[in-house]
C-alpha cells in the first residue's frame, strides 16, 4: 500500500511550474530525456524511454518530484552544450562564487545505457542535492531502500560522491564548501561508480555525440543555429529505433492558462517530410534519415481503417488513449494529458509526407535502391482514392473537413511517387493527381483568388507558403501572390512572424507558430527575395531561448515561449529554410 504523498518543500524560487519554458534546457542519451531550469533543478524525466511514465514531473504539478540544488542566495547564471554534444553545463551563482553543474546521459556503445549524471564543480558555499521522486506521473511516493552502493528509488540505482541518506521520502546528499562531487541516478542498480568510472563514461559519451556532429556537411549562414536545430532533433530521436518524437514533453500548452495542452511524446507521419529532409542534406551519412522513414514504413497495421496510424509509439503501436493526469497544469494550464486520441484520424497530409519523404531519401540518398517501395506504393494508392474524403487536417481539428492544403499535398506526393513507378501505376497516381488540380482550382479558392482554407472560407493558413516547396505551383503565380498577401495582412503580426489559421479556436490568440516561420521563408527563397527570406529566418530564430531550442510557438508581444519543448519540427523548419537560402546565396554569388 502506498503511504500519503507528502507536499515537496521547495527552496526559495520560482514554483517548478511556472518556470518559463524559456528556461527550460533538455539533455538526453537518445532513448529519453530531461528538462532542466537555470537554477539546475530536473524538472521533468522519464526513465528508459521518451514515452514512458515520468519519474520527475515538477514542471506540470509542484508535487510531481523534482532533482534540485540548494545553495543560499543561489541565482541563475549562463549555462551551454558541452563541446557539441546533449551535455549541458549551468552555471549557479551565490555570494561566495558560483556552482557549475554538468548534468548528462551516457550515450554510445562504450558506456553503460541509462544513466543520468549530475557532476558538481568545487562547491563555493555547503550545497544541499535533493532528489524528491514521484513515480508513475507523480501517482505515488517512491520506495526507498539504502543499498551498499547507495539507495534503491522505486528499483533504480541512485549513487553519490558524498553519503546519500533518506529524509521524509525524499534522498539527500550534502556536498561540503570547497569539494566537488556528483550524484548518478541509473536504470537499475550498478556496480559501485568512482571518478575514475565517471571520466571514462563522459569521454565516451562525448566522443558519441562528437561522431555525429563529424556527420554534418554544412558551411553557411546561420550555421550555429543549424548545428543547434540538428542537436534538438537528435536529443528527439530514439537511437534503438530512428523514431524522432515531436517533443520530449507533454501538456505545455499553446495558450498559457488554457486547455490546449498535447501530449507530443510520439512519433507523427507528417514530420517525416521535414525531418528526413533535414537530416539527408545536413549529414554526409544518409543512415539517420533512412531510418526515420524505415520506423515510419514498419508501423503499418496500426490503423484499422487507413493504410498507418498517424502517429505512434516508439515500438511502432497505436498511441495509448488520452487520460487526464490530477496535476496542476504549467500555470494552471489544463488538462495535463497523456497519451493522444488522434492516432485514428484521416489526416491526408500525414500519408502524402511519408511519399515526399522517400522521395527525398530516392534523390538526395546515397542508395540507387528505392526503400520501402511497397508502403509508398500502397500509401499512394490509398491517397488516390480517398483524396476526395474530408479529413482532419495539418492542425488535427474535428470535425473533418475538405482542407484544401491536403489535398495539395496528397496531389505532390502522387505526381513525385510517379516518377519511380511502374507504367500503370504512374498513370493510375497522375491522373488522380490530375482530378485534385482540377478540383483545388474550382472549389479552392477565395473570392481573392489566393488558396482558401477549404471550400467556401474566406480565410487562408500558413501551410499555403509550402505548396511551391512541395511542387505544386512556381512561387510567383497570381495564386500564391495573392495568398502570401493574406497571410501577411491577416495571419503576421509583422511580417517575418506567422499565427496559423485554426477552425476550433482563433489561432491569433495563441502565439506565432515558429516552424511556420521557416515555411514563409522558404518561400521567399523561391521568389529570389533572398534578404527578406533572411530576416524572416532571423526573427524566428529570435523565438529560440538562448540554447538555441525551439518550443512549438512563442507570444509575439512578451516572447515567451509556448507549448512543447524542444519541438523537431520547428527544428527541421529552420534546417530546410537555411539550406534553402544558403544554396540561393551560393548561387547568386
Amino acid at each position: 500500500m502506498t503511504d500519503p504523498r507528502p507536499e515537496t518543500v521547495h527552496a526559495a524560487g520560482t514554483p517548478t511550474n511556472e518556470v518559463p519554458i524559456r528556461d527550460l534546457g533538455v539533455i538526453g542519451d537518445r532513448r529519453s530525456a530531461a528538462v532542466i531550469d537555470r537554477m539546475g533543478r530536473i524538472l521533468w524525466y522519464c526513465p528508459c524511454r521518451f514515452d514512458g511514465p515520468s519519474l520527475l514531473a515538477g514542471l506540470l504539478d509542484p508535487n510531481g518530484g523534482e532533482w534540485r540544488i540548494e545553495m543560499e542566495g543561489a541565482e541563475p547564471g549562463p549555462r551551454r552544450y558541452l563541446d557539441g554534444s546533449g551535455m549541458l553545463e549551468t552555471t549557479i551563482r551565490a555570494p561566495e562564487g558560483d556552482l557549475v553543474v554538468l548534468d548528462w546521459m551516457t550515450s554510445g556503445p562504450q558506456a553503460p545505457t541509462g544513466v543520468l549524471v549530475r557532476e558538481f564543480a568545487a562547491a563555493p558555499a555547503d550545497v544541499r542535492v535533493v532528489l524528491d521522486a514521484r513515480p508513475g506521473y507523480g501517482r505515488g511516493t517512491a520506495s526507498l531502500e539504502a543499498m551498499e552502493t547507495g539507495v534503491s528509488v522505486a528499483g533504480m540505482g541512485l549513487q553519490g560522491s558524498h553519503p546519500l541518506r533518506i529524509e521524509a521520502h525524499r534522498v539527500v546528499m550534502d556536498l561540503p564548501a570547497g569539494e566537488t562531487g556528483w550524484m548518478l541516478l541509473a536504470d537499475a542498480p550498478q556496480a559501485q561508480a568512482d571518478r575514475a568510472t565517471l571520466d571514462n563514461w563522459r569521454g565516451h559519451t562525448l566522443g558519441h555525440w562528437r561522431g555525429l556532429d563529424e556527420a554534418v556537411d554544412y558551411e553557411g549562414v546561420f550555421a550555429n543555429e543549424v548545428r543547434h536545430s540538428l542537436r534538438a532533433i537528435r536529443l528527439c530521436t530514439h537511437e534503438e529505433s530512428g523514431a524522432t518524437v515531436a517533443a520530449v514533453t507533454t501538456s505545455l500548452p499553446e495558450i498559457a492558462g488554457g486547455g490546449r495542452n498535447w501530449d507530443y511524446r510520439y512519433v507523427w507521419l507528417r514530420d517525416a517530410g521535414m525531418i528526413v529532409s533535414a537530416l539527408l542534406r545536413l549529414c554526409q551519412k544518409d543512415s539517420e534519415g533512412e531510418q526515420y522513414l524505415k520506423f515510419i514504413c514498419r508501423c503499418t497495421g496500426t490503423s484499422e481503417k487507413y493504410p498507418m496510424a498517424v502517429f505512434t509509439d516508439l515500438d511502432c503501436e497505436t498511441a495509448p488513449p488520452e487520460t487526464e493526469l490530477p496535476f496542476a497544469g504549467w500555470r494552471g494550464s489544463r488538462p495535463v494529458r497523456i497519451g493522444n486520441g488522434a492516432a485514428d484520424q484521416l489526416q491526408l497530409d500525414a500519408y502524402a509526407n511519408v511519399a515526399l519523404a522517400a522521395k527525398l531519401l530516392y534523390r538526395e540518398g546515397r542508395s540507387d535502391e528505392h526503400a520501402h517501395w511497397d508502403v509508398v506504393s500502397d500509401i499512394c494508392d490509398f491517397l488516390a482514392k480517398s483524396w476526395d474524403r474530408p479529413d482532419h487536417g495539418i492542425w488535427e481539428e474535428t470535425p473533418p473537413k475538405p482542407y484544401v492544403s491536403g489535398k495539395v499535398v496528397a496531389a505532390c506526393a502522387l505526381e513525385s511517387a510517379a516518377e519511380y513507378a511502374d507504367e500503370a501505376e504512374a498513370a493510375r497516381w497522375r491522373a488522380a493527381a490530375g482530378e485534385i488540380r482540377d478540383w483545388v482550382a474550382q472549389n479552392g479558392l477565395t473570392s481573392e483568388g489566393a488558396y482558401a482554407v477549404y471550400p467556401g472560407a474566406e480565410q487562408v493558413d500558413v501551410t499555403a507558403a509550402l505548396f511551391p516547396v512541395w511542387d505544386y505551383c512556381a512561387a510567383d503565380t497570381p495564386e500564391m501572390i495573392a495568398t502570401m498577401a493574406a497571410l501577411e495582412r491577416d495571419w503576421s503580426p509583422d511580417g517575418r512572424l506567422y499565427h496559423r489559421r485554426l477552425e476550433c479556436d482563433d489561432g491569433r490568440r495563441e502565439g506565432v507558430f515558429i516552424a511556420a516561420g521557416f515555411w514563409v521563408a522558404q518561400y521567399w527563397v523561391m521568389r529570389g527575395e533572398l534578404e527578406r527570406a533572411q530576416a524572416i529566418i532571423a526573427a524566428n530564430v529570435a523565438q529560440a531561448n538562448d540554447l538555441g531550442l525551439f518550443s512549438e510557438e512563442a507570444d509575439p508581444r512578451s516572447g515567451e515561449m509556448l507549448g512543447n519543448i524542444p519541438q523537431a519540427f520547428a527544428h527541421a523548419g529552420l534546417i530546410g529554410a537555411v539550406i534553402d537560402l544558403n544554396r540561393a546565396l551560393d548561387a547568386s554569388a
